[in-house]
């Protein structure tokens, strides 16, 4: 759970919209979250970017860029990756 007020799709449109265009943006493999919401909702690390929908859209579409399938890596050398940095900012996502 975030800490911090979070707004839901349902609740607001720009945050429905939001969360919607950056799933497209993200490679079939990733379309199945590995850690689904008990409602379907958007994991937290998404929702604690609703307040500003507009940032949640950029932010996470940025990532979406970078996961494209045009590009050389797999999902393992990301997920490896993210680990990698994760550990080394002792972030507990």
């Amino acid at each position: 759970m975030t800490w911090i007020k979070t707004i839901s799709a349902e609740e607001d449109e720009r945050v429905r919209l939001a969360a919607e265009a950056q799933r497209a943006l993200y490679p079939i493999e990733y379309a199945v979250p590995i850690h689904p919401t008990a409602d379907g909702g958007s994991s937290q690390i998404v929702a604690s970017h609703s307040l500003i929908p507009d940032a949640l859209h950029h932010a996470f579409s940025t990532f979406g860029a970078l996961m494209s399938p045009d590009l050389p890596l797999t999902r393992r050398q990301h997920e490896m990756i993210t680990t990698v940095v994760s550990v080394l900012n002792r972030c507990h996502y």
